[in-house]
């Protein structure tokens, strides 16, 4: 591969020569990619035969590259279609982005060489301009149109994330309707079997039994619930997502479960049933937001009987001093408003409202394993997913499972389970086994 520094004087670029954009792009990337680049000014660099690469293909697509950093401007440009990706199907840009991940590094050059780079690029690229249509409000637009997590603000975002069409959700997340972490028996499982082997996992680590009557929060679909049902316990689910439910109570319905199991529309935190056996919250902890995690569990405290146990599954950072907020292109893309934390955090708060914790462990590998299949269906029903949610919505859904694939794998985010029981006023647990009692 021909570098920067082979074929130009670095120093001449400092001060004079107006630069290309892929010298650019050498430059903040120290010379060395991994992929092909090409540019709509005739510029390329990277090694000529990669089978993966960059084209960026309209002026446009450099101003939003240069207004917005990191993974925001990439995304903008790559939705609003201003850059492709070579050599990868749109359903899943894993191998791009993996390879961006794990071997581009970027780095500020001098100064002088800073400010040839803005001159070369043009000052009327460095003026942002609008996003693309799919792009949520940005953060302080949020905060100044309503309450952060209040009971409104979260229906509205839960509406932006999980209602874009139920029949797009069956086309990627398979027969289950399970959008949340799957658990692999073993590497050559598939899809379904994954995810009903994670219920089986949740149900065994709640202690349940037929008759016992379980909360499932944020319950999706109705997954959890049609499971426990099946199982013979009475469970009640509770989403903010009015296509979520109506599409769980047909399939309660003609699953013949509606003597056990009930979905309804509507906030968690206003379910008024006490005295459950059993609270099962998977996937909903990511939207609840850190600050309100000692009111979330102490509300889910309170549902439960003296003895009644808690499963918290949900992704969390690989450590405890991360900034909650998410990054750009999830906050204003997949998951408006979202915040996530270490582990110790999540079982710090349940153990602060009085929960005692008895068990927690990570799934990550499995969720890189959940969203590898995921991809892999949106890509085989490609076509009409995009006839049903458009092109850029789907490229978005492509783009976010992939990368999210990628943070898994290199434990940038990991997903937990944490299972709590609530203790009677004499510290009694109401005689759980000594040992774990669920197969792994």
């Amino acid at each position: 591969m021909t570098t920067f520094r082979e074929h130009r004087s670095y120093t001449a670029h400092q001060t004079h020569d107006k630069l290309s954009l892929s010298e650019i792009l050498e430059i903040l990337a120290g010379g060395r990619l991994p992929l092909r680049f090409s540019a709509y000014d005739g510029s390329s660099t990277g090694p000529q035969d990669a089978e993966l690469g960059l084209e960026l293909l309209t002026p446009r697509g450099t101003t939003y590259l240069a207004t917005a950093p990191n993974d925001l401007g990439l995304a903008r440009a790559y939705i609003a279609g201003d850059l492709e990706l070579r050599g990868v199907h749109p359903g899943d840009p894993y191998p791009v982005l993996s390879a961006l991940t794990d071997r581009l590094v970027f780095r500020r050059p001098p100064a002088r060489v800073l400010a040839n780079i803005v001159r070369s690029i043009g000052i009327e690229h460095l003026k942002p301009i609008a996003p693309p249509p799919q792009e949520a409000l940005p953060r302080w637009r949020r905060v100044a149109e309503g309450l952060r997590h209040s009971k409104t603000r979260d229906a509205e975002v839960i509406h932006h994330h999980y209602d874009v069409s139920n029949a797009f959700y069956e086309w990627v997340l398979g027969p289950s309707m399970t959008y949340t972490c799957a658990c692999y028996p073993h590497p050559d499982a598939s899809l379904e079997e994954a995810q009903d082997n994670k219920y089986r996992l949740v149900f065994e680590k709640l202690n349940l039994e037929p008759g016992d009557r379980l909360l499932d929060v944020g319950c999706g679909w109705g997954g959890m619930v049609r499971y426990a049902a099946r199982h013979g316990v009475h469970a009640v689910g509770v989403t903010l997502s009015k296509n979520q439910a109506e599409w769980a109570q047909k399939a309660i319905a003609e699953q013949g479960l509606g003597d056990l199991a009930e979905v309804r529309h509507g906030d968690y935190r206003d379910v008024r049933e006490t005295q459950f056996d059993a609270v099962s919250s998977i996937g909903l902890t990511e939207h609840i937001g850190v600050a309100n995690y000692p009111a979330y569990f102490d509300f889910l405290r309170s549902r439960l009987r003296a003895g009644g146990l808690l499963l918290n599954h949900c992704i969390t950072r690989n450590n405890n001093r991360h900034t909650a907020s998410a990054g750009g292109f999830i906050d204003r893309y997949v998951f408006p408003d979202g915040e996530l934390t270490g582990s110790g955090r999540i079982i710090a708060e349940a153990q602060d409202v009085g929960l005692e914790v008895v068990h927690e462990e990570n799934l990550r590998h499995h969720y890189a394993l959940t969203l590898r299949d995921w991809c892999r269906n949106l890509v085989a029903n490609w076509d009409d997913a995009v006839a049903e949610v458009g092109l850029a919505t789907a490229k978005v859904w492509g783009l976010y499972m992939a990368a999210s694939r990628v943070g898994f794998e290199q434990n940038a985010i990991q997903l937990h389970q944490v299972l709590a029981v609530k203790l009677d006023d004499h510290g009694d647990d109401g005689g759980l086994p000594l040992r774990p009692w669920w197969r792994s």
